[in-house]
């Protein structure tokens, strides 16, 4: 998987070596670079999870907890939508279906492999939103949600990366211990 002008695979070097500990990323702001270190670690993650998890356990809910396919597509949804909001927009329609449909399996249910490329797609549109966040910008207040919940594009932006990365944890958390 790639962002357009930046490889991961390029950038990734030894898989055992955490994104964060290789160094600044090249074309990013650096006050952004912990958002695009969680980003490319989540990336990573989420291919690690295709190789460790059946197809019979996407979907499946051990003890009523959310399924892997959840934070799978939970990951990918919320990252979209607060990323929406740090450019001081408002949600459309079609994220607000995203986001009721983001625990339902599907008919026939998604491959893993589906919903990984589909959040990929979602982790480059947002790396191309970092690199063209102006650091000027980031105290700019923005709002979130209906209810206009005060927020700043450094906040949504943080914000946006530990809950990927809390919602791909949790994936491979699911996965581990439904082996």
């Amino acid at each position: 998987m790639s962002c357009a002008r930046f490889s991961v695979r390029e950038y990734s070097g030894l898989m055992t070596t955490e994104a964060w500990q290789r160094g600044p990323v090249p074309g990013f702001e650096p006050l952004l670079m912990p958002v695009v270190h969680a980003l490319i670690q989540a990336r990573e993650d989420l291919e690690r999870l295709i190789t460790i998890a059946p197809p019979e356990h996407v979907w499946r809910r051990p003890g009523g907890a959310a399924s892997i396919g959840f934070h799978v597509r939970h990951a990918g949804g919320a990252l979209d939508r607060l990323l929406t909001y740090a450019r001081g927009e408002a949600l459309s329609e079609a994220q607000r279906a995203a986001l009721k449909a983001e625990a339902e399996p599907g008919d026939p249910p998604a491959p893993l492999a589906a919903v990984v490329t589909d959040v990929g797609h979602i982790i480059d549109a947002a790396m191309d939103q970092l690199r063209a966040t102006p650091r000027d910008s980031l105290i700019d207040d923005r709002t979130v949600g209906r209810a206009g919940l005060p927020a700043t594009v450094l906040g949504l932006l943080f914000h946006a990366a530990e809950h990927t990365t809390r919602h791909v944890g949790q994936a491979l958390t699911t996965a581990l211990v439904q082996r």
